[in-house]
């Protein structure tokens, strides 16, 4: 029991101890204080959208490629008119297939030929090339709001440590009393804006260095896939020089 009351009382007294704290904050520490809250809570926006994001792309790809290596010919799956929006790998794949059904076709209402030529091959590559960019950007939307909570938040921490210490020490040389009692309430509100700083930019570090790992993990699927795929529709349809 007097463990628990120990606890009960130290509890109680933190909390007045941030109160006392926030109290003594100056309007200036109290506005950067509101910014960094408002970073954190973008920042864990941003990391739980893009976590949910990329654990979705991965299992779609993963369902992706195993019915894709069960296909007999390269564009099995698009003439069966399979779709997997919100898959990158489908993506890839859905654009690659289009741009060489198109030159298989040649025109409107032609059948679908069975060889193309090496510079009609060299179109859907690019194809490809230009569909792995904007589906590695779609995947890293959003990373620089991340980036700027880490580097910027320990910054707006710091101005408002360094803003309270100087409005501190300009009342302590007015009042022409230097004491502890005195400057410890301004000292401790100004260094509340750096804690804060902190807290907002710990978190967001260590989820930025794993999105930055799971994002170049899923551009590499996707470029060997795009090289993969290439590989087959040359195989399949490319006209021997």
């Amino acid at each position: 029991m007097n463990e628990l009351c120990f606890a009960v009382v130290g509890t109680a007294s933190n909390k007045a101890e941030l109160l006392y704290i926030w109290d003594q904050a100056t309007p200036e520490a109290k506005a950067i204080i509101v910014i960094l809250i408002l970073f954190s809570i973008l920042a864990w926006s941003v990391m739980t959208s893009k976590v949910v994001q990329l654990r979705r792309a991965k299992k779609l790809n993963q369902f992706f490629t195993a019915e894709f290596k069960t296909q007999s010919h390269v564009l099995d799956m698009f003439d069966r008119r399979i779709q997997a929006e919100g898959c990158p790998l489908f993506m890839v794949y859905q654009a690659g297939s289009l741009e060489l059904d198109a030159r298989l076709k040649g025109g409107e209402g032609e059948g679908r030929k069975k060889r193309v030529t090496l510079k009609s091959m060299e179109h859907v590559k690019r194809t490809l090339e230009n569909t792995v960019a904007q589906e590695s950007l779609k995947l890293e939307s959003g990373l620089i709001l991340l980036a700027i909570a880490v580097s910027g938040a320990p910054f707006l921490g710091l101005l408002g440590t360094v803003w309270g210490v100087m409005s501190t020490f300009g009342h302590v040389a007015q009042a022409q009393q230097a004491t502890i009692a005195a400057m410890a309430p301004g000292v401790a509100a100004a260094l509340i804006t750096t804690v804060a700083g902190l807290l907002v930019a710990i978190p967001s570090m260590f989820g930025y260095n794993w999105l930055v790992h799971n994002l170049r993990v899923r551009t590499v699927e996707l470029d060997n896939f795009a090289q993969e795929l290439v590989s087959k529709m040359e195989t399949e349809y490319l006209q021997d020089e």
